[in-house]
């Protein structure tokens, strides 16, 4: 039984339970039903995210946008599920993701694998990217202007993964999703908001590698997300058939 009926089955009994057999619904009540029922619909399609996220890709192209398109090698647009609803965003790409184009796959990706893994994601059933989707020189962090050029296409993302929760990966990120000034220190271990979507900030990897005294608070971070996710039932899984 797919969760719809269940829900409707739900739904009825409650109803009965109070001795009544029918219910006048008028008719604008079933258009804005089956909207919402089609919007839900591709929320829960993997092929068609994924293809609206092909599409954005496309429309990204070579992006001149700013000055970091000329240095850089490679875009670096993300990478996982992007209909699993669980969002983790970084700062910017490393030498390492430069040269490959894909995100978080040095020592600090693979630091972010195992931080994954502790609330049973990894890349098929989460989606990572960055504030910027190109290296700044030398690592360093990125300027206001420079997030602020590759900001729509994180935004555009997010619209259209629309996600249940996102990772703010370190003080950029979490500026760049929350507005918040304060620093990473202070945001964390609290929920943050992205527009009506909750976000859980915590310590970028990098700086675990060059702290061990971090990695605690990280874990009651995940903490705090793995309760979220339960909460929302996520990741969220192919939509099963009627």
């Amino acid at each position: 039984m797919s969760p719809k009926k269940r829900t409707e089955d739900a739904l009825w009994n409650s109803v009965r339970s109070f001795g009544i057999d029918e219910i006048f619904v008028l008719p604008e009540w079933l258009t804005a039903k089956k909207e919402a029922d089609e919007e839900a619909a591709v929320i829960l399609s993997d092929a068609s995210i994924a293809d609206l996220m092909d599409s954005l890709r496309t429309r990204v192209g070579d992006c001149q946008g700013c000055r970091l398109a000329e240095t850089r090698n490679m875009l670096v647009f993300g990478a996982g599920n992007p209909a699993a609803g669980v969002l983790f965003v970084g700062e910017g790409p490393g030498a390492n993701e430069d040269r490959t184009g894909e995100p978080f796959v040095g020592r600090a990706g693979q630091l972010l694998d195992r931080i994954m893994a502790s609330v049973d994601l990894n890349r098929t059933n989460a989606y990572i990217t960055n504030v910027v989707k190109c290296r700044p020189p030398g690592n360093r962090t990125p300027s206001p202007e420079e997030s602020s050029s590759c900001r729509w296409i994180l935004e555009e993302q997010i619209k259209t993964m629309r996600p249940g929760v996102i990772v703010a990966l370190g003080a950029p990120a979490a500026r760049a999703l929350t507005g918040s000034r304060e620093g990473i220190g202070k945001i964390r271990g609290s929920i943050q908001r992205f527009g009506d979507v909750p976000v859980v900030a915590t310590y970028h990897p990098a700086a675990l590698l060059r702290t061990q005294a971090l990695r605690r608070p990280v874990w009651e971070d995940m903490k705090m997300l793995r309760s979220l996710m339960d909460e929302l039932g996520l990741p969220r899984m192919e939509q099963e058939s009627t």
